[in-house]
């Protein structure tokens, strides 16, 4: 990752591993959180939307299900694969917030 990225980032990640489901043509597709932090996080995907869309994604957290809703920042592609997403967290949930500030205490 790049040094440049990196400085942009508003607050610090936190690598973990969340399953996330997201809507897309009338079904929901799934993905995993890779990291996280309290403005926004990177979901491994093979699937991408395009850059600015917003959507509502859904957290899988061992204790609760989150409603999160998400806009596209950042594409990861290599060759012709799609590697993932970053997103920008538009509304925070309180549960996780908590659940954020939690590991970054741990």
């Amino acid at each position: 990752m790049d040094v440049e990225f990196m400085e942009k980032r508003a607050s610090k990640r936190v690598t973990e591993k969340l399953p996330v489901r997201f809507p897309g043509h009338n079904t929901f597709y799934s993905g995993t959180v890779t990291d996280l932090s309290e403005t926004g996080m990177f979901i491994s995907s093979e699937l991408y939307f395009p850059m600015k869309s917003e959507f509502e994604m859904l957290v899988l957290l061992k204790e609760d299900v989150l409603r999160v809703p998400v806009k596209i920042t950042r594409i990861v592609k290599t060759g012709d694969m799609y590697e993932g997403m970053g997103v920008e967290l538009l509304d925070l949930p309180k549960k996780y917030l908590e659940h954020v500030i939690r590991l970054n205490v741990a």
